[in-house]
């Protein structure tokens, strides 16, 4: 299977499968140097594992990463790291009426179609479980980033009908949220409706929000490489993505010129902006204001309530999926994105600097 490997010099080769051995991460193009350890890692883990609400799969799994290669004495040594995430939990039995028919809203059909047959316990490489090792690879490039002042910040800003109120958010909020919500009245009618959604056995999406804060000017390029493009690219590889939106995104659509651009201003010799319509990034380059984007979440397909499929022998059914399954998989995504983030914006940061002749010589000389 090709397309499992991401970036171009700082790069992840992911592999495994939900019901499988285990997850694992190869992560290549880490400087030597870097403070490392797998207890750095794992509270980037722990916020993706399942089981920890009532709003989450009860499945049980520690999700506890193993460093197998590239470290030594703390510090990593510029070889490729290699992690791995063993799966404790399965229950593969739970999947077996599935081989017979195809999902609606998995990868099913066209998976079988693709490859001639799959791996029907739990979806294999279709299934979010995949997202441990891009959390895993991502907890490193999130450590790369603090160490020049980047950080990377994501929140559920939306569940079904319930969005924060931006004068009610606070940072520390979305820790004590079990939705990840800044807004703590809003987590509690984001619990109501999907208690709700619940009890009908049906199932919810959300919306996203991603803030990039202490970004330089001038990173990403102008034409296929924007830094807006690849980090479209790197959000839209998540399973359940159906949309980003990157500043004003949807919404510029239906602004003047007047309204839409951003007026810059000097303060203290500071370029600054009146507005982040932008979203930080202007012609495919980051601006110096805050990196701010949405990525909606389709609701979760696996659902009690009755659908419509067709099987193996070519006949139309109707099926009530069992297993353990997320009624909402949003608060779970959050630090997926914030490590595909994380991801493409190490990877862009190393590419730009070799865009100068003055940078090149300043370092060598």
């Amino acid at each position: 299977m090709s397309g499992s490997i991401y970036g171009n010099i700082f790069r992840i080769s992911t592999w495994g499968e939900s019901h499988g051995k285990g997850i694992g991460v190869v992560v290549d193009g880490c400087p030597a140097g870097l403070y490392l350890s797998e207890e750095m890692i794992q509270p980037y883990l722990d916020r993706r594992k399942p089981g920890e609400t009532k709003y989450s799969t009860p499945r049980k799994e520690s999700d506890t990463v193993e460093i197998l290669s590239g470290t030594f004495e703390g510090r990593t040594t510029g070889t490729p790291i290699s992690m791995i995430v063993y799966n404790k939990s399965q229950r593969s039995k739970d999947y077996s009426d599935i081989a017979s028919y195809f999902r609606p809203g998995h990868a099913d059909y066209t998976f079988d179609k693709k490859y001639g047959f799959r791996d029907y316990r739990g979806g294999g490489r279709s299934s979010g479980r995949e997202t441990i090792a891009r959390v895993a690879g991502g907890a490193i490039a999130s450590l790369i980033l603090k160490t020049i002042g980047i950080e990377v910040n994501a929140y559920t800003k939306s569940i079904g009908p319930v969005s924060i109120d931006y004068r009610k958010c606070a940072k520390e909020n979305v820790s004590l949220s079990p939705l990840y919500m800044p807004d703590l009245e809003a987590s509690a009618q984001a619990e109501d409706f999907l208690n709700n959604t619940m009890q009908n056995q049906d199932s919810a999406g959300g919306i996203v929000e991603c803030i990039v804060s202490g970004m330089p000017v001038g990173i990403g390029e102008t034409v296929f490489e924007k830094l807006d493009a690849n980090l479209a690219k790197g959000i839209m590889s998540i399973g359940a993505v159906k949309g980003v939106e990157i500043g004003a995104g949807f919404q510029a659509a239906s602004m003047l010129g007047s309204n839409n651009n951003d007026a810059f201003y000097l303060q203290n010799s500071q370029v600054l902006k009146k507005s982040n319509h932008s979203g930080g990034i202007l012609g495919g380059l980051s601006d110096g204001s805050e990196i701010i984007l949405r990525a909606a979440f389709k609701p979760t397909p696996s659902i009690s309530k009755t659908q419509q499929t067709f099987n193996v022998m070519g006949e139309n059914i109707d099926i009530n999926i069992k297993g353990r399954h997320d009624p909402i998989i949003v608060p779970r995504a959050v630090v997926v994105v914030e490590s595909m983030v994380s991801l493409t914006l190490v990877d862009m940061l190393f590419a730009n600097m070799c865009t100068r002749m003055d940078k090149f010589t300043e370092f060598y000389r």
